[in-house]
């Protein structure tokens, strides 16, 4: 396929924080996307929460699921567009890396949990577990991604955090800056990086409302006041009359739903390339000094708000999701604390890093905490649940297997 002049050209990569020689086989882009999918944070993910807890059903999504979800929309809508999609692809896949177990609710209790040292952000954390946390090569940390790839999967970043990255971002001798560098001169990633943020959106509101129906805490009536999913059940129903049947109600969700989810995608396609087209922008420094490039149509973003605003009130914030989330962030917060005053509790190689940072000088009092947050936020949510139990004596979150 011919990239467009917009697009971000393997062969043109800002290239990697060190050195190594290229694939014979392969783009830049492509060695991402196989290295993530090889790493260990990677596979982690089918163990971790989107929005149900892991044990309460074999077929609602997880991190994984979510990812691999993501990189195919996004997939889509680059070919549609001419930009790089295996770029697309490793960011997508890479982009929840840093999440906690228990979804939102992991992330929320190590925030607090590290208020005094600059708090916990799950994007910063999937670029450290690139960049540090794997342990797969011998001569470096992290899996060495190329710098288009890291900045698409450090999608928000505070304006602290990212002058502390700028900070140790000496790889890249051209001038332009590190990954950060956009936050602080207020310019845009590449249209693949922000490309997967739009395919996160359609996928999570999507997959969200039918894992929200199969659970039975939101139903089909109640959809029918969020415009976007009831103009597409009433076209399936028009199409395919007999779906309205009690018995076909399966088909019925799934009809709307991959009905909907084209349409976001053409709609994508088309409000993009129109704002691409009156922007003018011919090449990859363009799009960065541009606004925002990839969107939704003015109609597509309001449907979709509503959609979200339905999924918050009725599903995000139902007892029944919010009570054992609840429960879990206390798992993590417990788990912080006995970390911290217990470091030998971890696993060895943690472990070790902590007594062997605590004997260097002038160290701050934040390399405990931080080896915690490391190991705490790379667990799955069934390892975070047994370990709490260890620890605590306490079984917090039925349904686990917590046996050796």
């Amino acid at each position: 396929m011919t990239l467009a002049a917009y697009a971000c050209d393997p062969a043109a990569s800002r290239g990697r924080r060190f050195a190594q020689t290229p694939a014979p086989t392969r783009t830049e882009f492509q060695r991402d996307r196989d290295r993530i999918v090889h790493s260990t944070a990677f596979r982690r993910l089918v163990y971790k929460t989107q929005v149900f807890l892991n044990h309460e059903g074999d077929l609602f999504r997880t991190r994984l699921t979510h990812s691999l979800e993501v990189a195919q929309l996004g997939r889509s809508i680059a070919r549609s567009l001419g930009l790089n999609e295996d770029l697309v692809e490793a960011i997508a896949l890479a982009h929840d890396l840093g999440h906690t177990p228990f979804g939102h609710a992991g992330q929320d209790a190590l925030n607090h949990c590290m208020s005094a040292f600059g708090g916990f952000e799950h994007n910063l954390q999937s670029l450290r577990v690139v960049d540090e946390l794997e342990e797969r090569y011998p001569d470096f940390n992290g899996i060495n991604l190329t710098f288009e790839t890291r900045e698409g999967i450090l999608k928000h970043c505070s304006l602290t955090h990212a002058r502390e990255l700028e900070a140790k971002e000496h790889a890249y001798p051209d001038g332009l800056g590190g990954v950060a560098k956009r936050f602080l001169s207020h310019t845009q990633p590449s249209l693949e990086a922000q490309l997967c943020n739009v395919a996160d959106e359609i996928a999570y509101n999507a997959h969200d409302v039918d894992d929200g129906i199969r659970s039975g805490l939101i139903t089909l009536e109640q959809l029918q006041d969020v415009p976007l999913f009831a103009r597409f059940r009433e076209q399936t129903l028009q199409a395919h009359p007999f779906l309205g049947k009690v018995e076909q109600s399966r088909r019925l969700r799934y009809e709307t739903i991959r009905l909907m989810l084209s349409a976001q995608v053409y709609d994508v396609v088309a409000a993009t390339q129109g704002a691409i087209d009156l922007a003018g922008v011919d090449s990859v420094t363009a799009v960065r000094l541009a606004q925002p490039l990839v969107q939704f149509s003015e109609e597509m973003r309001t449907q979709s708000k509503a959609l979200k605003a339905f999924l918050f009130r009725h599903l995000y914030r139902h007892p029944m999701v919010t009570g054992p989330m609840d429960r879990a962030q206390l798992v993590v917060s417990e788990l912080f604390e006995a970390y911290c005053n217990a470091p030998q509790e971890m696993q060895s190689d943690y472990a070790n890093r902590v007594v062997l940072l605590k004997s260097a000088p002038l160290l701050s009092s934040e390399v405990t905490q931080r080896i915690v947050v490391d190991y705490i936020a790379g667990m799955t949510d069934r390892f975070a649940a047994r370990e709490h139990e260890r620890l605590t004596g306490k079984r917090l979150l039925g349904g686990y297997d917590y046996g050796p």
